[in-house]
């Protein structure tokens, strides 16, 4: 079976594989911090739990991750990837200027994907963006091993900025 031919696992990355807890304070104040928040990304301790499914995905699937994170962000997640020992794969991420909610963002690039490679499983810890990919008929897995603060979910939803 060549690499293309292998459904893909996709995965989120901020509170699915990496932890986001050491720089949710920058979203708490007004305005948010979004340049402090993502130069800390780099920091990110990985969730030990997503890592570990993502490495069981890698013996079926190809790996794949689907972020908020800005495209600005790009060269700092690759390295951040890399350092874990995750399996190497397409990176999705929003363009600079996107600002709607990721439940929008994501299941639009989801169904994108999906439609040239089968999808077998997204793995997010976003509520929204799972409901709504389980309602365009994906299987999802949730990912509840992180603990997310409710600034970083209301800015999730309302500035779609991750």
């Amino acid at each position: 079976m060549t690499e293309d031919s292998r459904p893909l696992a996709v995965f989120d990355l901020d509170g699915t594989l990496a932890d986001t807890a050491h720089r949710q304070h920058f979203l708490e104040g007004k305005p948010r911090d979004w340049t402090a928040f993502f130069a800390a990304a780099p920091e990110d301790p990985p969730l030990a739990q997503g890592v570990a499914l993502a490495l069981e995905s890698a013996q079926e699937c190809e790996v794949g991750y689907l972020t908020g994170r800005p495209e600005r962000c790009r060269k700092d997640t690759v390295a951040w990837l890399a350092a874990q020992g995750l399996p190497e794969g397409r990176i999705w991420m929003r363009p600079n200027d996107d600002r709607r909610p990721a439940r929008r963002t994501k299941l639009e690039l989801l169904q994108k994907i999906a439609a040239k490679r089968q999808v077998r499983v997204l793995v997010d810890d976003d509520e929204l963006v799972c409901d709504e990919a389980e309602r365009a008929g994906f299987k999802v897995v949730r990912a509840r091993w992180a603990s997310t603060s409710a600034a970083l979910k209301d800015a999730q939803e309302r500035e779609g900025r991750t």
